[in-house]
């Protein structure tokens, strides 16, 4: 049976030891395997703290890597560059502290920047991009975490867009560390084919996340699921699917993700909707 695993922006932003005492027990007994963690900023939890939370319940950990304005690998200040490096080798410090596999996220540039970039300019940003993350996955290897690129989509960056795109630096880089993450929300977005993404990414994918295509709950929505976890199998994915949604109770993230209106009737349902139907199917 895959593991199935939830992301605690879905009910708060940023997680904090106190949220996590809270959530960490709810999460176990709604039956999820595994719970996503934000590293907004360095200081919002404690790893030690989590970590005892989540062997107390019996729950694995994935990472996420937070890219606000300011945290850039690409055409940005050489300052912006190293403080950016800085902040993801402390990421994945933390992730070897708590015991999580895999930081993935948008591990290039801030979420929200984008600027029309001629092929040769790609081309160019796209060696900028692996230059910088080498050293990062480096460090990664020598905690043994991988790096997961995730693709965001054409609203959120004009960088990568498409698991083609991901692959292109990771190739590039040439680190085992370095791997690709796969959301199914930008996927659904970018890729004309989601099942075709899945096989561009192919054993370089670390891990992926899950919802629906209008970013609630998985199921019910547009997103052929059946073919989506086919393509996972026939690369060889064995991770976890983690549901990543919002609430938008806070304002930053309601507005960084664009949560207008409820995604569901409660946090708790959307999460418990998803496993589900996730269950259902795995």
């Amino acid at each position: 049976m895959r593991k199935l695993g939830v992301n605690t922006w879905v009910w708060c932003s940023p997680p904090t030891d106190e949220r996590l005492d809270e959530l960490i027990p709810r999460i176990a007994g709604f039956g999820f395997d595994v719970v996503e963690l934000p590293v907004e900023q360095l200081d919002d939890w404690d790893p030690s703290h989590a970590r005892d939370l989540l062997d107390a319940h019996g729950l694995g950990v994935s990472l996420c890597a937070v890219m606000p304005p300011g945290r850039e690998l690409v055409a940005a200040p050489s300052a912006d560059v190293r403080a950016t490096q800085d902040y993801l080798r402390r990421v994945v410090d933390v992730a070897a502290a708590v015991g999580a596999p895999v930081v993935g996220g948008p591990i290039y540039a801030s979420v929200g920047r984008t600027w029309r970039m001629s092929p040769s300019e790609r081309d160019a940003a796209y060696g900028e991009v692996a230059d910088n993350l080498a050293p990062v996955a480096e460090h990664a290897a020598g905690a043994g975490v991988r790096l997961g690129i995730e693709p965001l989509n054409r609203f959120e960056t004009s960088v990568v867009n498409t698991a083609a795109q991901a692959r292109e630096i990771t190739d590039r880089v040439g680190a085992p560390a370095l791997g690709i993450m796969l959301d199914t929300f930008h996927c659904a977005i970018e890729e004309r084919d989601l099942a075709a993404g899945v096989a561009a990414a192919g054993k370089h994918l670390v891990h992926v996340q899950v919802c629906g295509s209008d970013r609630g709950a998985p199921g019910g929505d547009n997103i052929d699921w059946p073919a989506v976890l086919a393509a996972l199998d026939a690369v060889g994915y064995t991770g976890p699917l983690c549901i990543e949604s919002f609430t938008g109770d806070n304002e930053t993230i309601a507005v960084a993700a664009s949560i207008w209106r409820p995604l569901a009737p409660t946090q708790d349902q959307l999460a418990t909707d998803g496993l589900a139907f996730l269950r259902s199917l795995t």
